[in-house]
């Protein structure tokens, strides 16, 4: 079964997908639609990753109550920065803050983290993969910075992914 529909969900999502933008139930599109939901899995499947290892899964929920967190102070955070601007204009700033997770699985969830808290923003990975340059949207303490995304992200990624 797993090699004629490697990914039953995905196959459900593109069906109700394609069923939703046709606004149609006849039995042509349920057909057409059933052709498209398991065609494109299977060509696609090659570009699936394999999955990572996921091994501590009470640091991975603090992980996400802890972006959560940071998802509402920053939003706070920029929304005060945008309207105080004429007065105190925020202090943007690229900063290269030094990485030891290597695991590409690891590193996808960290860009997932960076792009999705307010204010920061994935900017450029060294080739390498040992150096992270980040922009803040208001900048203070550049040290504190890195010190806080080292200690709040990267390392229960490194305790998840290992």
């Amino acid at each position: 079964m797993k090699r004629l529909i490697p990914s039953p969900w995905l196959s459900i999502g593109l069906l109700g997908g394609w069923l939703l933008l046709t606004r149609s139930g006849s039995a042509g599109q349920w057909l057409l639609g059933l052709m498209v939901a398991v065609v494109a899995p299977l060509l696609m499947s090659p570009l699936r990753p394999t999955p990572g290892p996921l091994r501590a899964w009470g640091t991975l929920v603090l992980l996400i109550l802890r972006v959560g967190r940071d998802v509402v102070r920053s939003a706070i955070d920029v929304a005060v920065g945008v309207v105080r601007t004429r007065r105190h204009p925020p202090n943007g700033a690229f900063v290269v803050v030094p990485l030891d997770l290597r695991d590409t699985h690891g590193l996808a969830a960290l860009a997932m983290i960076t792009a999705v808290v307010p204010g920061t923003v994935w900017s450029e990975l060294a080739h390498d993969g040992s150096a992270l340059l980040v922009h803040v949207f208001d900048l203070d303490d550049e040290a504190a910075f890195i010190a806080h995304f080292k200690a709040d992200y990267e390392r229960p990624l490194l305790e998840i992914f290992g």
